[in-house]
């Protein structure tokens, strides 16, 4: 196994001045005793600079230089302080779509997120989901350029009888030989074995690059497989890197989200999750198996950061000798947030930037502007989300619009050409967990490729399906999971299902439907019938008339959805008649080159059924009331009501 030595990882802090605050373990700690900090970065998706590239302008809420700067304050906390990267580090802003798309990797490139790691001395970090967004060649280059080991023991290019026999694509774990001070001064030798694992959803959401060629098994499967394996080699403490998220639910075999069970795996110390880009510590999880104050989850010691550099993990470890290694006394998680939100709703910026993370992507961040500058057309309205999730939008339709299109080209001389089109797309800026400023808002008039990718978040190509009108119901009803249900003659009720990501919540162009929030959801948040006699898509009609059950139909979308993402009824892959060459993102682009000047309206083809007596608020980004009129005249019936949590505006509905 790989060793690393510990001038990677492991600094005094001498550089920094002011008062250190030293952890109440390293207080407590006397001779063969050691105070063991694990600090933790994940989701990160690309964010080093704090600059919003999308808003073209500095921002105080993202980047790895400013959780640097956090790093190196906990090192000077810790004497013993060991750094970690948990996935999902390569797309997610222009800055990676850039390098990808534009620029280009050749052999000896050192991809700008690499870059910036390489300046914090990472010990070790695993694989997440969106590294394989661009495609493994792509991944392979990037990956070279890091100067610290990336394992992940459940991806692999084939699969042998059992996990440990597979070919993986990448060591299943590294063991970290280093030396712990204890609290007398003195040096121990410590063996830390650091294991990674991936969701195993990657074989659906990336298909195009993975299928036939690589493999995902179970997480807990591999975990149960490989870490006996790993404590055979002598270590004294095992840590999973886990880009997986936390579900406290029975276990399943294939869990997306399997840290919660991965954490009760015997012969794991401390679990680093992330994926959900949630924050634990903390008000994120609750119940049976959570212990807040400690940061334990199913009895381990487990941090989740946040993500886009928002926040730094840390668990701080009590170790105490025991003959020739080390056994565990007590933990304790924690996160350390980069801003904080005033009362006014202004941030406030608690750390300043790591200065070799930003010289070492200065050139790429400077490409990367202009990368995103480059007008592609004109807008005669303005495009916003603001409403996206309540009314027909139009920065959502034109992504139908351009969806449609293309795929109308595409299918001609094929047998599926004379079939209705529609387009299925969803708004991926709305606010949710990335905050009241997490909105697209393009002004009429340039149209560039940072509002390209404002409008389209993500480098999914475009695929289409073929499923009949029966399908196209039950995806508009596993769509409508996004809303509470609404009790008539009750005001005030809050409209959106908090845990119901905006990115799953397609809309349909092409034809007209109603949503009557009166009725209960169908589908649950993982896309399981649980109430079957529900039906809240009312109304559904195609050119005037009620959908045929059995007429087919072609929708539009892209290759989560089609492949299966958010378990969408006739989207699991099978349905699948046009895998394009071409990101969304690119098409887009396309539609607005050929168009020239776009003229985006909403033509209100969904809302909501009436619900008798019953008002409904809906939480938004501040600048929302610009747009009240607007959305007023598209037929929405809504005010202002006041202030909502965490710095959204509240707006109330009735229905």
């Amino acid at each position: 196994m790989t060793c690393l030595s510990r001038r990677h990882f492991l600094l005094s802090g001498s550089a920094l001045s002011g008062l250190v605050m030293l952890h109440p373990f390293s207080a407590r700690a006397q001779g063969g005793q050691a105070h063991l900090r694990l600090i933790a970065t994940t989701d990160l998706h690309c964010h080093v600079q704090p600059y919003d590239y999308y808003a073209d302008k500095p921002v105080d809420t993202v980047g790895l230089s400013r959780t640097g700067s956090i790093v190196e304050t906990i090192r000077a906390e810790a004497v013993n302080a060991i750094l970690f990267d948990n996935g999902d580090y390569l797309q997610g802003n222009p800055m990676g779509d850039y390098i990808a798309y534009s620029k280009g990797m050749a052999a000896g490139d050192i991809h700008p997120v690499i870059a910036g790691m390489n300046t914090l001395g990472y010990a070790a970090g695993t694989l997440g989901n969106h590294e394989f967004n661009y495609g493994i060649d792509f991944l392979e280059k990037v990956n070279a350029g890091a100067n610290f080991p990336i394992v992940c023991a459940n991806f692999a290019k084939s699969l042998g009888a059992t996990p440990t026999e597979d070919q993986l694509f990448a060591k299943p774990y590294v063991i970290v030989d280093t030396t712990l001070i204890d609290g007398a001064g003195a040096s121990h030798p410590l063996r830390l074995g650091v294991i990674g694992f991936v969701p195993p959803q990657i074989m659906q959401w990336d298909r195009a690059h993975l299928e036939g060629s690589f493999f995902a098994r179970d997480i807990l499967e591999a975990a149960r497989a490989w870490v006996p394996v790993l404590r055979e080699e002598g270590v004294d403490l095992v840590v999973a890197l886990a880009h997986t998220g936390i579900d406290a639910s029975p276990e399943t075999e294939m869990m997306e989200n399997a840290a919660f069970h991965l954490a009760g795996i015997e012969g794991i110390d401390a679990v680093i999750t992330g994926h959900q880009h949630k924050v634990w510590p903390g008000k994120d999880f609750s119940g049976e198996g959570f212990a807040p104050e400690t940061g334990l989850v199913n009895g381990k010691p487990a941090v989740m950061a946040g993500f886009w550099g928002s926040h730094l993990g840390v668990i701080d470890l009590m170790l105490e000798r025991d003959g020739a290694g080390w056994r565990l006394m007590g933990s304790e998680s924690s996160v350390r947030p980069i801003y904080e939100r005033m009362e006014d709703r202004s941030i406030k910026a608690l750390v300043g930037d790591f200065a070799p993370a930003i010289a070492a992507t200065a050139a790429a961040h400077e490409a990367t502007l202009a990368y995103v500058r480059a007008e592609v057309g004109q807008s005669s309205a303005p495009l916003y989300s603001y409403f996206a999730l309540v009314a027909d939008d139009p920065s959502v339709q034109i992504v139908s619009l351009a969806q449609m299109w293309y795929v109308a080209d595409q299918l001609k001389g094929t047998a599926h050409e004379g079939l209705p089109i529609l387009s299925a797309a969803a708004p991926f800026k709305a606010g949710g967990r990335g905050g009241p400023e997490y909105y697209t808002d393009v002004a009429a008039g340039p149209i560039a490729i940072k509002n390209v990718a404002d409008l389209y978040l993500y480098p999914n190509t475009l695929q289409a399906v073929r499923i009949t009108g029966a399908q196209v119901r039950e995806w508009l009803e596993r769509s409508a999971g996004a809303f509470n249900q609404i009790e008539p003659g009750k005001s005030d009720q809050l409209l959106l299902n908090p845990d119901f990501p905006s990115y799953n919540f397609d809309t349909i162009d092409g034809v007209s439907y109603r949503i009557d929030l009166s009725q209960p959801a169908r589908y649950d948040n993982d896309g399981k019938v649980v109430a079957p006699e529900a039906h809240r898509i009312i109304d559904l009609m195609f050119e005037g008339k009620p959908v045929d059950p059995a007429q087919d139909f072609v929708v539009a979308s892209n290759n989560y959805r089609a492949s299966g993402g958010g378990h969408f009824p006739g989207a699991d892959g099978s349905t699948v008649i046009l895998q394009a060459p071409d990101t969304n993102r690119d098409v887009l682009v396309r539609y607005i080159h050929a168009m020239g000047t776009i003229a985006p309206s909403a033509d209100a083809n969904w809302g909501f059924a009436p619900v008798a007596g019953a008002t409904a608020l809906y939480d938004t980004g501040p600048k929302a009331a610009a747009y009240l009129d607007d959305i007023r005249a598209r037929g929405l019936a809504i005010e202002p009501a006041g202030e909502g949590p965490d710095g959204f505006a509240r707006f109330r509905i009735t229905l």
